[in-house]
């Protein structure tokens, strides 16, 4: 994998395993906070001034393709963000030059503020020396010129606790009576789920795969259970939380089963956490923020030492409108 170093691209630095052949995250280099939203307790950082919730002032870049830049598109549709905050959509295929914009693609955008080529060309505005790796999603601030973050779980809770004033649908996904469980659910399935298909999949070695695809499924177990007696992960209402496990969940039969060797179950073999995937889906907005094709499209073609021929697989064929009957679970859910 590629990234800068001190403001420089290099194509011959960043290792995604170690000695183990374990898959090792990198962590995020730009770690601002919008004034006026909730800093959770496992966060060291404060609201910061300079960075107001502003209608038009802010700005995303995403990939479709990206489960993480993913979760805060799903949040601007869930809250009706649409108008207050627009989007830049990056090529689903990533090369040896990284994320890039390619507008003449069906579902990409050029880049709306600057018209960069590359992604990497933001980093470098926002620090001239970074070294960090280039990626998705970016908040980027227009009045400061810069990013205020580019670490998913912060920027969903950012726009969730932040935005409300300026959002067009009163939805809550982050309740401040059950915020603690919330963080604490997120928590709970970052490591085994959400990562956990990367760790199966980037591992170069059989034990560190086992591991990965062992807890992976003992998780999703659990969860499958939990959701038995629940409409979502915290209770009746549609918080963060299942952001977060949505957008491992929709990629997970067309991608991680088969590119990742995450091959013990389909989620929509499941009893519970197949029509709860599709309860989410079904949700106002959610549906739009869905490509499958860059979905499938990034992760079969971009990842050469996972499938070195680029071949997209076929299937499976899902119907995410099917009926669910999830809402006999609950007899409130998120007002709309």
């Amino acid at each position: 994998m590629n990234m800068l170093v001190d403001g420089e691209w290099r194509t011959d630095t960043f290792q995604a395993t170690n000695e183990e052949g374990a898959f090792e995250r990198q962590t995020t280099p730009f770690r601002n906070w919008i004034a006026g939203s909730d800093v959770p307790e496992h966060v060291d950082a404060e609201p910061d001034d300079r960075f107001a919730a502003e209608a038009g002032r802010y700005h995303l870049y995403v990939s479709y393709a990206c489960p993480w830049a993913h979760r805060t598109l799903l949040v601007r549709a869930l809250m009706g963000l649409e108008d207050t905050i627009d989007v830049s959509v990056v090529d689903p295929w990533r090369g040896e030059d990284g994320w890039q914009f390619s507008p003449e693609k069906e579902g990409c955008t050029e880049d709306k503020l600057h018209g960069s080529d590359y992604l990497r060309e933001l980093y470098v505005e926002a620090d001239p020396d970074a070294t960090c790796r280039v990626t998705v999603p970016v908040l980027w601030d227009t009045k400061e010129e810069t990013i205020v973050n580019n670490e998913s779980r912060e920027i969903i809770r950012m726009l969730s606790t932040g935005f409300g004033d300026v959002a067009e649908r009163d939805v809550d996904l982050a309740p401040e009576s059950i915020r603690g469980e919330v963080d604490e659910i997120i928590t709970d399935i970052y490591e085994p789920i959400n990562n956990g298909v990367y760790r199966a999949g980037f591992a170069t070695k059989q034990k560190p795969y086992d591991e990965a695809v062992t807890e992976l499924f003992d998780a999703l177990d659990h969860w499958d259970e939990v959701l038995a007696d629940q409409r979502f992960l915290a209770g009746d209402q549609l918080t963060e939380a299942d952001i977060c496990m949505f957008t491992t969940l929709i990629r997970f039969d067309h991608v991680y089963h088969t590119h990742f060797m995450c091959n013990v179950q389909y989620i929509h073999q499941y009893e519970n956490l197949w029509p709860y995937l599709r309860d989410v889906y079904q949700q106002p907005g959610v549906a739009e923020t869905v490509d499958i094709s860059h979905i499938k499209e990034h992760y079969y073609t971009t990842h050469p030492d996972v499938t070195p021929h680029g071949i997209i697989a076929k299937g499976p064929d899902l119907d995410f409108a099917e009926p669910h009957d999830r809402d006999r679970l609950a007899a409130t859910a998120n007002p709309q």
